[in-house]
């Protein structure tokens, strides 16, 4: 099948079945909402996002320059690196603009 060629206008309909074992995180997100509308247009929104971050270079090398944690870290120990190594994130904990 050629990825390179997209159909147009064509509705995409899928039937979406997750167990809490399979991504407890994403279980716990979706469950917060009843069966429907509300449930359905935030997968939406989470698959959205996660595209837009797979495909965006600076959230793309944020993530490889940011540290994990590794278990031989011990509870108290910082961590060596900086959570804000995002461009934009920069200026957030600044001194306040003063007029």
């Amino acid at each position: 099948m050629d990825d390179s060629v997209t159909p147009k206008q064509e509705t995409i309909r899928m039937l979406f079945e997750l167990d809490r074992d399979d991504d407890p995180r994403l279980y716990d997100d979706l469950i917060r909402f009843k069966k429907g509308t509300k449930r359905i247009n935030r997968l939406r929104l989470l698959a959205h996002e996660a595209v837009l971050g797979q495909f965006n270079p600076v959230a793309v090398a944020a993530a490889r320059t940011v540290p994990v944690p590794s278990s031989a870290d011990t509870a108290g120990a910082a961590p060596s690196g900086t959570a804000f190594d995002l461009p934009v994130a920069v200026d957030v904990f600044d001194a306040p603009i003063e007029k």
